[in-house]
């Protein structure tokens, strides 16, 4: 991950996430040793950082990194006190750990009704940081991109504060550089990342995907635990293509043997996997095919079979009443937790064989 020189060391880091990854996300900056958590808020986590700001560009359950750059009570609904408010923030902006800027954009967000719309917030604050810095600003108004040398900022109002951040990065921690290629019903990447944190991988296991679509999951997994053992099945060759295309060029990663197979009927022995780690076809963004198409209650069933007796599988599911048929194949839920993916709420389950 590249990023924007000089970021060394930051009073405040705040990591933006999937809402639901919070705890994931706040123990995974502490797993790593990258810094003292201050607050969790919504999708956010504050952390003090312990060494160089730079190390935390690594996590890879976060969507975002950023430099708190300041702070003030939320302006509140109306519009008339908008442009004075966030002109007051932008003024206010501590820099001291900001790069050369050579011009600025800005995503914002807020909580509650409002009489302005997002674009409103951003221009307004966007503007006052530009003529400060005495720099272009770049509006997403129109949805053109904005150029790449641009300074990312990020504004929220969650009804108690208003906050800016500026990227550490030079672009979002989500976009992977190895996903070049994708399918629809693909998986967010730091979702996949943990999940495969869920997964408690460790040196030797075999990991398997059953339906592995682009192959998220699996490459997310080998770069948490390279000294695994990967193997990716699925029924639509377009998917495999995509996987394959994703995995080639890894360095440092275990290769990921991709197959095609039907995910109702696995081409495995009884016990022979150490760790599973899914995003089925649950007929939300992708229909189910094969024999999960006729009878979708065989994934549980397939998945307690060829679970080696202290495995684990790490499965997102729609709902928590999707775990009925996991229980009477033979598998126990251990941990439930709600996530927020692609704008519908679903879960992400640990389960263990009976």
């Amino acid at each position: 991950m590249r990023t924007r020189a000089p970021f060394s060391t930051a009073p405040c880091l705040v990591a933006r996430c999937v809402r639901g990854l919070e705890p994931a996300l706040a123990a995974e900056i502490l797993r790593n040793g990258l810094g003292t958590i201050t607050r969790l808020g919504h999708r956010e986590v504050h952390f003090s950082a312990q060494h160089s700001a730079l190390e935390a560009t690594d996590l890879r359950t976060a969507d975002d990194v950023f430099v708190l750059a300041a702070r003030m009570p939320d302006p509140g609904p109306s519009k008339t006190d908008l442009n004075t408010a966030l002109t007051d923030l932008a003024a206010q902006a501590d820099l001291r750990h900001a790069p050369t800027i050579t011009g600025v954009e800005v995503s914002a967000s807020f909580l509650g009704r409002r009489n302005y719309n997002r674009h409103d917030a951003e221009d307004a604050v966007g503007s006052a940081l530009a003529s400060r810095l005495n720099v272009p600003y770049h509006s997403r108004r129109n949805g053109s991109a904005p150029p790449p040398a641009y300074s990312g900022w990020r504004l929220t109002l969650d009804g108690t504060h208003a906050t800016l951040l500026l990227r550490i990065a030079d672009h979002p921690l989500h976009r992977r550089a190895y996903k070049r290629h994708t399918i629809p019903g693909t998986l967010h990447p730091p979702v996949a990342a943990a999940m495969a944190h869920l997964a408690e991988i460790d040196p030797g296991h075999i990991v398997l995907d059953p339906c592995c679509g682009a192959g998220t999951l699996l490459i997310e997994a080998a770069h948490l635990q390279p000294a695994a053992r990967y193997r990716g099945f699925d029924a639509a060759q377009a998917s495999l293509q995509a996987a394959r295309a994703n995995a080639k060029g890894l360095k440092g990663l275990p290769r990921v043997d991709l197959r095609r197979a039907d995910a109702g009927a696995l081409p495995l022995k009884d016990a022979s996997i150490d760790r599973v780690i899914s995003n089925p076809p649950w007929g939300t963004q992708v229909n189910p095919s094969g024999l999960l198409a006729r009878d979708p209650a065989r994934l549980w069933s397939e998945l307690r079979r060829v679970l080696a007796p202290k495995g684990i599988a790490v499965v997102l599911i729609p709902d928590p009443g999707a775990l009925t048929s996991a229980f009477k194949n033979g598998l126990t839920a251990v941990h439930l937790q709600q996530v927020r993916v692609s704008g519908t709420h679903s879960h992400l389950t640990q389960l263990r064989p009976r």
